[in-house]
């Protein structure tokens, strides 16, 4: 686990768009679940990906009793007045990031900032490959059109 809390904590800062405190707290959380329920690991050489789900299945639990941003605004808002990592080079991509539902945010960033496959993205968050394609595609277009690219 001490191996891979690092990329753990950093796919989970980018599902929280640059919250420090929310990622370490969802890490934290995610590592002692995964500690208490190593027993029942068995899928040899895949212990990342199952750590990942683990915290990915808590960051949307998390995400589900919290509100959706719906704009470039409402989110520069929330993290002006939030503990984000204003300093953070990609600051206008977590902005743009916090606005998409939390399942395309999850294949977006596994994706392009983890390197997972569409195949690994659809085990890790229980989906079909297809839908990950859609969220991948959905996100896509959201992000350009948020980023204007």
């Amino acid at each position: 686990m001490e191996r891979e809390q690092e990329a753990l904590r950093g796919f989970l800062l980018a599902l929280c768009c640059g919250n420090r405190d929310e990622a370490d707290d969802l890490a934290q959380d995610a590592l002692v679940k995964a500690y208490l329920a190593c027993s029942g690991f068995r899928d040899g050489g895949k212990f990342r990906s199952w750590l990942f789900k683990i915290a990915h299945n808590m960051f949307l639990s998390h995400k589900r009793s919290l509100q959706t941003t719906e704009s470039i605004d409402e989110a520069r808002m929330l993290v002006s007045s939030s503990a984000a990592d204003s300093g953070f080079e990609h600051q206008s991509l977590y902005l743009a990031l916090r606005t998409l539902p939390p399942k395309e945010r999850s294949a977006i960033t596994l994706f392009y900032l983890n390197g997972y496959s569409v195949k690994e993205i659809a085990a890790i968050t229980d989906a079909s490959e297809e839908a990950v394609k859609q969220q991948l595609s959905r996100g896509r277009d959201k992000l350009r059109e948020r980023l204007k690219l």
